[in-house]
């Protein structure tokens, strides 16, 4: 079955960076775009960054351009989510995201990602 498995969390002070990594199985993973959202509490879950299965054209919510890079491997089937200049407005839960069409939409667990002083 398709699992997603975050890590790369934790607490950072402001203008640290952090790198998540999400690793991927269960699906032939070169063939689908993926993507890394985040949830803050008591807000909606949105799109931080999108990336195609060749790895080129990414997409960024405005809130993280020049800030964040996501990246792919497809011998390791794992994206990444390179963070610089941290903002405690960063702050949320970050997940791994497919979509695979006629089998559905797939998450992982998330990983917290704190930033604060």
């Amino acid at each position: 079955q398709v699992q997603l498995v975050e890590s790369g969390g934790g607490l950072v002070q402001p203008g640290g960076s952090l790198k998540l990594s999400c690793a991927a199985s269960g699906f032939t993973f070169s063939r689908y775009s993926m993507n890394w959202y985040r949830q803050a509490p008591g807000k909606e879950r949105e799109l931080v960054a999108a990336i195609p299965s060749t790895g080129g054209n990414t997409n960024y919510a405005d809130s993280v351009k020049g800030r964040f890079t996501i990246s792919r491997d497809n011998a390791k089937n794992t994206v990444y989510l390179q963070m610089n200049s941290l903002k405690p407005e960063d702050t949320a839960v970050y997940y791994c995201n497919v979509r695979i069409p006629y089998l559905g939409n797939y998450w992982g667990q998330g990983t917290q990602v704190t930033v604060s002083s």
